[in-house]
């Protein structure tokens, strides 16, 4: 992943517990998934739309 070993996200963990502190985890979490989910969103183009569209079963 990214050539990043188990040393070095525990570096950025404790980075990021000492920055944010330990109540603000899961806001921080919440906001990073929405933050990929939104990416996702946006750089999906017009054709994969239309094949996921193509997918779907029709009622």
């Amino acid at each position: 992943m990214f050539g990043i070993g188990t040393s070095e996200l525990l570096i950025i963990l404790v980075v990021v517990v000492i920055i944010f502190g330990v109540g603000k985890l899961p806001e921080v979490g919440t906001g990073l998934g929405k933050a990929i989910r939104n990416f996702k969103k946006a750089s999906e183009t017009e054709g994969d739309a239309a094949a996921k569209d193509a997918n779907k079963p029709q009622n």
